[in-house]
């Protein structure tokens, strides 16, 4: 299928959340103002961690409850962090897109749910450490150490009945689609930073060929546990700080002086619509995907490391999808994590599919931290809002096609270009 014959795809609504809050406003405020949502750790004490700091949602301004509708409330104690993050995203990726489905807006269904698919990127998620060790220390032997065999026998049933359906990383996708009542093709994809990206493209295809008219799409996760933050840790990700360091200052992208990166929590999630039907709606277009591409960097440590030619043939197949030319690329949106084996595979990449790396950069980690399966959504949505609102952060521009870049955790690598509606 060629550029030319391929049915467009449109993004129509987002809805980041991340450590600024929920939806792009607060976060477009902070990249415009320079401003950092990373700060002290909540979540748990991190003052003997290397790193105490993350991008996290302060407590008091996100609760479940008060965002979906009041017959679903019960259903929230089911729900992990994760969950909670992406049921958020997609309340206000709906509201963005004033599209009105069964969990919210007023008036009739805008979108009849058997033609509304869904694609959620997601973690592997870690269970609450306390909910977990509560039901732990039941099974130590009578020396005081953990015995498997009692803990196989009668200890697991210690955890609530349903504790297993607050950890299965498709329970996000699962939740959205019963709020929102989609009936359409629906999938979870677990790969990192590139999560998001992946599932936009499963979404993409899946209404190219016809199996529904509009998907919600992205990716969202936390890592703010204490496994989760102790295998980064381990891993050598992390940057080190202390507590009386500046929080913007942590992390530092394509700084050859930079040591790491510092998680964060949120993602985000993407209304997707066939661009003749978000036209024949009146919806209002954002961007038009225009082009994807897909690669698997082959290296030793795909942990702190990436393949720069593995990104350089991902972001050559967007261009080859898309019918454009390296020149007609105005804006990249990189990872830039900080972890400087990934940041200079991305700067390699660039080099190699283009010529050069000196495009004009939006840069989110030192802004959101790295939300991981997350953080792909949160670059497309504010890929989308730069052409949409023909700006970056740093001002007013001229943007008709800008590229999105992802190198996970992992080796997965995803290069997507984001288009102005043509004749907007």
């Amino acid at each position: 299928m060629t550029p030319s014959t391929m049915k467009q795809v449109a993004i129509t609504g987002i809805g980041p959340v991340t450590a600024l809050g929920i939806g792009i406003e607060p976060l477009w405020d902070a990249l415009t103002e320079g401003r950092t949502g990373i700060r002290p750790t909540e979540a748990f004490d991190g003052s003997g961690w290397g790193c105490p700091f993350a991008g996290e949602l302060p407590a008091d301004e996100f609760s479940i409850r008060k965002l979906v509708p009041k017959h679903y409330r019960k259903a929230t104690k089911v729900m992990c962090r994760d969950i909670e993050l992406a049921v958020a995203a997609a309340l206000a990726a709906t509201a963005d897109a004033h599209i009105v489905t069964a969990g919210g807006g007023e008036g009739d269904i805008t979108i009849s749910p058997a033609r509304m698919g869904c694609h959620i990127g997601a973690g592997l998620i870690c269970a609450d450490v306390n909910e977990l060790g509560a039901a732990l220390v039941t099974s130590r032997d009578t020396d005081g150490a953990f015995d498997l065999h009692h803990w196989g026998r009668a200890g697991m049933e210690n955890l609530t009945p349903l504790w297993l359906l607050k950890y299965l990383p498709n329970m996000l996708a699962c939740h959205v689609t019963i709020v929102h009542d989609c009936r359409g093709p629906s999938n979870t994809i677990t790969c990192w930073e590139s999560s998001a990206p992946l599932s936009l493209a499963e979404s993409m295809r899946v209404i190219q060929r016809g199996a529904a008219d509009a998907c919600l799409t992205g990716g969202v996760e936390s890592r703010l546990n204490v496994l989760a933050t102790w295998r980064q840790q381990c891993a050598g990700r992390l940057t080190s700080a202390t507590s009386d360091e500046d929080p913007a200052s942590l992390v530092r992208p394509f700084d050859p002086t930079a040591s790491g990166t510092v998680l964060g929590e949120g993602g985000g999630i993407l209304v997707l619509e066939s661009r003749d039907h978000a036209a024949a709606r009146g919806g209002d277009i954002k961007a038009i995907v225009s082009g994807l591409g897909c690669t698997q960097s082959i290296c030793d440590d795909v942990l702190t490391h990436a393949c720069p030619e593995a990104i350089g043939d991902a972001i050559t197949q967007a261009l080859h999808q898309a019918g454009l030319n390296a020149a007609d690329l105005d804006a990249v949106v990189p990872m830039g994590l900080g972890i400087p084996g990934i940041d200079s595979a991305e700067l390699g990449g660039l080099t190699q599919a283009l010529g050069h790396a000196d495009l004009p950069r939006v840069l989110l980690t030192p802004t959101t931290g790295n939300c991981c399966a997350g953080q792909g959504a949160v670059q497309l949505a504010a890929a989308a809002h730069c052409i949409d609102q023909q700006a970056l952060p740093s001002g007013s521009a001229d943007l008709n096609h800008v590229l999105v870049l992802t190198a996970s955790q992992g080796g997965q690598n995803t290069a997507t270009i984001l288009s102005r509606e043509a004749g907007a």
